[in-house]
C-alpha cells in the first residue's frame, strides 16, 4: 500500500537487512553465486542495486565494516561487469586482487604507525615548556 509509513521496528529491520546485504557484496564469491543464479540479469534486482547507492553517503557508510562493498556496488551498476561475474575465474581474480590490496594496506599501515610512534617522542621533547623559575638571566 502506497503512503503507509513503516514503524520504527520495520525501519530498523530494513536498515539491518540492507546493511548485511550490501556488505555481502564485498565477497566476489557471493557475487559469482548471484550471477550464476541469474539475479544480476533481473531488472528488479538491478533496480535494487541502484537503490542501494544511498549507502555511499557518509551518514550510512560509517556503519559499514567492509567499505570495499561500496566499490563493488558501484561496479554492479554496469551490465558488462554483472555479465562477467558469471565466470568463476572473474570472481577468483577479484578475490585475489582484494587479498593483495589488504596485504599491501596492512603492511603500509603498520609502517605508518611505526613511523608516527617514533616521531611522537621527539615531538614531545620539542614541545616541552622552558624550565619554570623566577630567575632572570643577564
Amino acid at each position: 500500500m502506497a503512503g503507509v509509513m513503516e514503524t520504527e521496528e520495520q525501519s530498523r529491520n530494513r536498515f539491518q537487512s540492507e546493511l548485511e546485504f550490501i556488505q555481502c557484496l564485498a565477497n566476489p564469491n557471493y557475487l559469482n553465486f548471484l550471477a550464476q543464479r541469474g539475479y544480476l540479469r533481473e531488472k528488479p534486482f538491478v533496480n535494487y542495486l541502484k537503490y542501494l547507492l544511498y549507502w555511499k553517503e557518509a551518514d550510512y557508510a560509517k556503519f559499514l565494516k567492509y567499505p570495499h562493498c561500496l566499490h563493488m556496488l558501484e561496479l554492479l551498476q554496469y551490465e558488462h561487469f554483472r555479465k562477467e561475474l558469471v565466470n568463476a575465474q572473474c570472481a577468483k581474480f577479484i578475490d585475489e586482487q582484494q587479498l593483495l590490496h589488504w596485504q599491501h594496506y596492512s603492511r603500509k599501515r603498520t609502517r605508518l604507525q611505526q613511523a608516527l610512534a617514533e616521531q611522537q617522542p621527539t615531538q614531545q621533547q620539542q614541545q616541552q615548556p622552558p624550565p619554570h623559575g623566577n630567575a632572570v638571566t643577564k
